[in-house]
């Protein structure tokens, strides 16, 4: 009987060693990376590989299981498209709810309206148009996409302009000379333009406007009202007479010559005769800028002359004022 015990003590030690050690190997052994979902993917190329959904695929990243939206779109693969892939490809994942999803953009470089335009204009040059037009395209939200690994250019084809109406149509698409690219019709209207001098920011009155402070832009000359000025040199040197915006054209009333001569501020008058300089002290019954003939009142003989203003507080008479001065 001992014997016998003996026997079965010592194969459930046998086992619970070899269990012991069976344990000890599982948990020493690799294990796996769970696979999971991307979430969201940024891609360059035509299709969609499993890396792009899934995450620890290892060496079937690379394997194809869609196209791609077009460059600058997103597709959204929702969660029974997902397990339908995972499971084609073998793969030990399933969505833990119909809520899963991955979203796939595709990169792109994006050509605006600006970039558009000129080659439009460069492809309507036939018709013998102003290089400087602007255009006015019928789609404000014009832009397009290409593939962020290709060249942003834009081809323009079958271009159609009417002379009178200044209306346009041209196919046009991008990257140019790419036979496979989506073409699109855009139409527009041409106008023509006149450069005026603006302002590069806000100047106050009592400011003078130097040439740095001003800038170059292109105004529909429909637009452009009869008064505004278009020549830098009425601008320069002068003051506003209230202040002026930035980028905004200016009308000849809204700028006047610094006034040097302030109503009511004391002058000096200056006569010069042959040989002298006779002076009087007199002040100012009007504004005055550099060269403007102003009123102004001899304080010492009360009298009221005419005076060409010639500098900060100061005015010069002629010969035939001088008994003014006396």
């Amino acid at each position: 009987m001992f014997r016998n015990f003996f026997f079965i003590a010592l194969a459930g030690m046998t086992l619970v060693f070899a269990g012991s050690a069976a344990a000890e190997r599982a948990n020493n052994a690799p294990t796996e990376a769970k696979i999971s979902l991307q979430e969201s993917s940024r891609i360059d190329g035509k299709t969609v590989h499993l890396g792009d959904l899934f995450k620890n695929v290892g060496d079937r990243a690379d394997i194809t299981v869609a196209y791609a939206p077009a460059p600058g779109k997103r597709a959204i693969f929702d969660a029974k498209w997902l397990y339908q892939v995972a499971r084609a490809n073998k793969l030990a994942w399933r969505p833990l709810s119909r809520l899963d999803r991955v979203v796939i953009e595709r990169s792109s470089t994006i050509i605006n309206r600006e970039q558009i335009a000129e080659e439009i204009l460069i492809a309507l040059a036939d018709n013998d148009i102003d290089p400087d037009m602007e255009i006015d395209f019928s789609n404000r939200t014009l832009r397009l996409h290409v593939p962020g690994d290709s060249i942003a250019t834009v081809g323009v084809d079958d271009t159609i302009f009417d002379p009178r109406t200044l209306r346009f149509s041209a196919m046009i698409y991008a990257p140019a000379g790419d036979p496979g690219a989506k073409r699109m019709r855009v139409t527009g209207r041409l106008h023509r333009t006149t450069e005026v001098p603006v302002p590069v920011r806000r100047i106050l009155s009592g400011e003078i406007i130097k040439r740095q402070d001003v800038k170059w832009v292109k105004v529909r000359s429909r637009r452009l009202q009869t008064d505004m000025i278009v020549n830098e040199n009425d601008i320069v040197g002068k003051t506003p007479r209230r202040g002026l915006r930035a980028g905004q054209p200016i009308r000849a009333a809204s700028v006047r010559r610094p006034v040097l001569v302030e109503k009511g501020s004391l002058v000096t008058i200056m006569l010069w005769v042959p040989k002298m300089t006779l002076t009087a002290q007199g002040k100012a019954v009007t504004n005055g800028s550099d060269g403007d003939v102003i009123q102004v009142r001899n304080t010492q003989s009360n009298t009221i002359i005419e005076a060409e203003v010639i500098g900060s507080g100061r005015v010069a008479v002629r010969p035939p004022a001088q008994l003014a001065m006396n």
